[in-house]
């Protein structure tokens, strides 16, 4: 386990779903209207789980809830009734006009106070809010867009100048529960208590980064029709029931044949990355094509893999014809060379694709036409980054920054393959799927060749059988928990993963949540 993050293993059930504000509120209507769930039970069920969170990790000292208007407001209320009943001191401020709140609070009663009659005196905010030990967020909800109005402003504005811990409920205010995006003032919380499902926006950043730990409950929700949602999470519990199994009779032809073309003259370490991440990811056998210039060098870091000379086309037939799957693109370059053989590997066998790095930018200047012919003919998955998407797409990187998601589906849906976006976070689209969220990813993974790593990883897998979108979701998935164990933070480099990629394969389970809350779906650590 990690020297540096021990208890930092994700949490997660097997389905996972991430909804933006507007499948949220879609559900609930489904929920209520259609199947006949009491909006009050809902209600009840999300103010007392999040209570049970917040007593959990913040067990002593006085609670103020800032209630805001609507479903947010009222779930605030049940929680602070909760505490009050369980002998917790708490605090309403309310920041919003609400009806009438009796049918909410049972007949309990506890110290209220109106923004109004604090209004813009900072001084006065500041002495409403110092008897808190922690504070809980219920000023705004999911399905707000834009910047807050400014009553809501000036209540997040106080809330942090307060510095206390801060719970948030379902999304922190101010944070767009589709995008992530805080385009005004924005609540940074400590701990964010997702009610059903977490919210896709809670899960991008700098939606990420505001809502600190991440926990969705369980409140009585029914089925969710796999339409509800257009996302999902890549939990442990979901990687577990995805990762390739061995029979115990089986050989290494049989595990897959994984041909790896990568690295031009001098890049032969980008060659060397990806080859040892297939080998550690469980790929039977090894090829790799690179330049003979990069033989020797590869021969003596690799001698498990098997080198062919891209300038003998048939040994280089034979070993396309023979594979489970291919990689291309790690180092390959961008010469008339490089040029040429991706063109032959493409037009080679029907084997399945991995295409990253050189091997995007060479299909980006010849206008990304061939793409959808080859995903026509064959598996494809492709592992852009934002660069190389703005380049196959013909996007501003600031277009793919404000909506990951939506770019990610409609490449794949216009390539006709999956593609696996990355970033902070990566996401893995393919047509007519939902798209995949990974959560393992931090920002120790921002160092270069760790892209390489990941080309051998998701090729390894698709070796081994696993479809494109779960193999590139597997891979992401795979990788950043190597990272983990690695315990190196920021000073990681790609071999780090390597080594601890079998210790991320054995791993089993679901997680680990320290809450033991049996309504706990989901429970991921602060965004680092």
């Amino acid at each position: 386990m990690s020297p540096l993050y021990p208890e930092l293993r994700p949490f997660g059930r097997r389905d996972v779903p991430a909804l933006t504000g507007e499948e949220s509120a879609a559900f609930d209507r489904h929920a209520i209207e259609r199947l006949g769930v009491p909006q009050p039970v809902l209600m009840e069920n999300a103010g007392r789980a999040a209570a049970i969170v917040l007593d959990r990790l913040f067990p002593r000292g006085t609670v103020v809830g800032l209630v805001g208007a609507g479903n947010n407001g009222g779930d605030a209320l049940v929680l602070l009734r909760t505490l009050a009943a369980w002998g917790r001191d708490v605090h309403a401020l309310f920041v919003a006009d609400r009806p009438d709140d009796g049918a909410l609070l049972h007949g309990w009663e506890f110290p209220t106070t109106l923004d109004a009659d604090l209004g813009d005196d900072e001084a006065a905010w500041h002495h409403a809010l110092a008897p808190a030990a922690v504070l809980v967020d219920g000023i705004l909800g999911t399905g707000v867009r834009g910047a807050p109005r400014a009553r809501q402003a000036r209540a997040i504005r106080a809330l942090m100048r307060a510095q206390r811990p801060v719970l948030a409920m379902d999304i922190p205010s101010g944070v767009d529960g589709a995008t992530g995006a805080a385009p005004g003032e924005a609540v940074r919380a400590d701990v964010t208590v997702a009610f059903g499902a977490p919210k896709l926006g809670s899960l991008l950043h700098p939606g990420r980064g505001l809502g600190g730990r991440l926990v969705a409950v369980e409140i009585a929700f029914p089925p969710m029709p796999t339409a509800a949602a257009g996302a999902r999470v890549t939990t442990p519990a979901w990687v577990q029931e995805h990762l390739p199994a061995r029979g115990l009779d089986t050989h290494k032809n049989a595990v897959g044949r994984l041909v790896v073309v990568a690295g031009h003259p001098g890049m032969g370490g980008a060659a060397v990355l990806c080859v040892r991440a297939g080998l550690r990811a469980g790929a039977g056998l090894v090829q790799v094509c690179s330049p003979a210039a990069n033989r020797e060098v590869l021969q003596t870091a690799l001698p498990e893999a098997i080198y062919v000379d891209p300038a003998d086309r048939t040994a280089l037939d034979v070993a396309l014809a023979t594979a489970s799957a291919v990689a291309i693109g790690p180092g390959l370059g961008t010469t008339p060379e490089a040029e040429a053989l991706l063109a032959h590997v493409l037009g080679t066998g029907h084997a399945p694709l991995v295409v990253d790095a050189d091997a995007l930018n060479l299909l980006a200047a010849s206008g990304g036409g061939s793409v959808s012919e080859v995903a026509a003919r064959r598996p494809v998955l492709l592992t852009p980054h934002p660069g190389e998407m703005s380049r196959l797409g013909g996007l501003a990187p600031e277009d793919i920054a404000a909506d990951r998601v939506g770019i990610a589906r409609t490449a794949a849906e216009a390539f006709g393959c999956a593609v696996l976006l990355k970033g902070a976070p990566s996401v893995v689209a393919a047509p007519g799927r939902r798209t995949l969220v990974d959560v393992q990813g931090s920002s120790d993974l921002a160092t270069a060749g760790l892209g390489d790593v990941l080309t051998g990883a998701c090729g390894a897998l698709l070796a081994q059988g696993v479809a494109p979108r779960e193999a590139g979701a597997l891979g992401l998935a795979l990788s950043g928990r190597a990272a983990r164990l690695a315990g190196k933070g920021p000073g990681l480099s790609p071999s780090d993963v390597i080594r601890w990629l079998p210790d991320a394969l054995a791993e089993r389970g679901p997680g680990v949540s320290s809450l033991d809350l049996p309504f706990v779906t989901l429970d991921l650590d602060g965004a680092r």
